[in-house]
């Protein structure tokens, strides 16, 4: 057996027939004292556990098939933990051994956190919600246009595909345009000024009527579709109450939109309408109009979104339109979703929207540096090999190995310490100039920066599959040139 480590608190619980979860977990020379440190350090922990150095240097290039020669003996362990990073069969160990393998977080340091996330239930939903995806070129596209597109927004997290008019654009195809959607699946809203057009789109199967207001709302008793009904006059809301008391009387299905105006033109005004709608009529159906804010402010949308949709979770207003024209709105359907659920959540819970999710933490990391510089001086202190570690730390990038330690800020400084070892190796220098980017790119805004791995950007792009080929392709030169060593 290699390297086997307990706690004596463990080892004391377990003989006082303490009967809680107790936790293995598996890990490499370099890893372990500061496995070993944060586990010493969690507060009334609700497991036992041992640590076991199985005799790697680094934990994350661990393979099932050594895990299976050097772990004899797992008694007592309820489950078994790997390093966020091992790439391994987990069934495969699960199966060999007896005993449930599961993967922690990618760091150590975040071992408390993931505990604390594991012991509440995350549920990341928005039931009765709607986001509204509007389609804004739509007379503009074919069918086959419009069905691709509608496709793309509802992956991204639309419940309802929206057909916008463009004014002196015809739309001669509306109906048919709603009558593929419709049979295709898709839930359709026609969003239009001409009441004609709003008609055609009913009478073509469309669910949602954008938008009437008082002088129209004669509409609304000629269609089953739900209308979606605005001021008369902007920013006016006596003309839209009693639109909606007429709309109640007869009992038909509505929701109401007060407007969002976009900053400097009457936005936080129009913020408390909303909350004057909610207050006068508080089982209504309302919808809010992101775009105003979204496509009309020269601001990275993630932080605008969420801010939006923390305003739509304490009014109850369950219904949004999203439009994504602008380039730097690319993804404004997708946030939407996401920190929808995120607040949808931490409603639920009673609680701050920490710790549920990741996906609108784009530019930064709540923790970007888990490791002190001290900390990766001590680690480089034990390296004894001339493999290359780099980390990223509050005082810029590390890259070390047995031969040495360099830190700067910007690669290029690295160059000098760097360049006569990689003489000749085009595959390593390509490699390292690769990382370096990325530790840089990590260390100038705040980020994670694990080496082989991609920076994180949360929902602003699409995960990154870090089993792709050319990451093995690379992965596997990698290896063959460290064995040459």
């Amino acid at each position: 057996m290699v390297g086997l480590r307990a706690t004596s608190v463990a080892r004391l619980l377990r003989g006082s027939g303490d009967l809680r979860d107790h936790i293995l977990f598996i890990t490499g020379h370099l890893a372990e004292p500061r496995l070993q440190a944060v586990l010493a350090g969690m507060k009334e922990p609700p497991f036992t556990y041992d640590v076991r150095n199985i005799g790697v240097k680094v934990a994350a290039l661990m393979t099932a098939e050594i895990i299976e020669r050097r772990l004899k003996d797992v008694t007592g362990a309820t489950r078994i933990m790997l390093p966020g990073r091992f790439k391994g069969d987990l069934d495969r160990l699960a199966a060999s051994f007896g005993v449930p393998f599961e993967r922690g977080p990618e760091d150590v340091k975040d071992l408390p956190w993931f505990f604390g996330r594991a012991e509440k239930t995350i549920v990341l939903e928005r039931p009765g919600t709607r986001v509204f995806a509007e389609i804004v070129e739509a007379p503009q596209l074919s069918i086959e246009g419009i069905l691709a597109k509608a496709a793309y927004l509802v992956a991204e997290g639309a419940d309802v595909i929206d057909l916008g008019s463009l004014p002196g654009t015809p739309f001669p195809h509306l109906e048919e345009a709603v009558q593929a959607l419709v049979a295709e699946g898709f839930t359709v809203s026609v969003d239009s000024g001409d009441p004609a057009e709003l008609m055609r789109g009913a009478r073509a199967g469309a669910s949602f009527l954008l938008s009437l207001d008082e002088r129209s709302l004669d509409l609304a008793f000629e269609t089953d579709a739900v209308p979606i009904v605005i001021p008369a006059e902007h920013g006016e809301l006596s003309g839209l109450k009693r639109s909606a008391e007429r709309l109640i009387k007869a009992g038909r299905p509505f929701m109401l939109d007060p407007i969002l105006d976009p900053i400097n033109m009457g936005f936080t005004p129009s913020l408390v309408r909303y909350h004057e709608m909610r207050q006068a009529f508080p089982e209504a159906e309302m919808l809010m109009g992101v775009g105003n804010l979204t496509e009309l402010t020269d601001a990275d949308t993630t932080g605008i979104t969420t801010l939006l949709m923390a305003s739509c979770v304490e009014l109850a207003i369950r219904n949004v339109l999203v439009v994504q024209v602008s380039p730097h709105c690319r993804r404004a359907v997708r946030e939407c979703d996401r920190s929808w659920k995120m607040l949808t959540a931490a409603h639920r819970d009673a609680t701050i929207p920490t710790g549920y999710d990741t996906s609108m933490l784009c530019l930064r990391d709540r923790l970007p540096f888990p490791n002190t510089p001290a900390e990766i001086a001590e680690s480089a202190a034990q390296v004894t090999d001339r493999n290359y570690r780099i980390e990223a730390a509050k005082d810029g990038i590390h890259i070390y190995n047995k031969e040495g330690h360099h830190q700067a800020e910007d690669p290029f400084d690295l160059y000098p310490a760097l360049a006569p070892s990689l003489e000749g190796d085009a595959g390593h220098a390509f490699y390292l100039g690769v990382e370096l980017a990325r530790a840089q790119i990590a260390f100038q805004l705040g980020k994670r920066y694990a080496q082989d791995a991609q920076l994180r950007w949360g929902c602003a792009v699409d995960t990154p599959d870090e089993d792709s080929v050319h990451q093995k392709e690379l992965g596997a030169t990698m290896q063959d040139r460290k064995a040459k060593r």
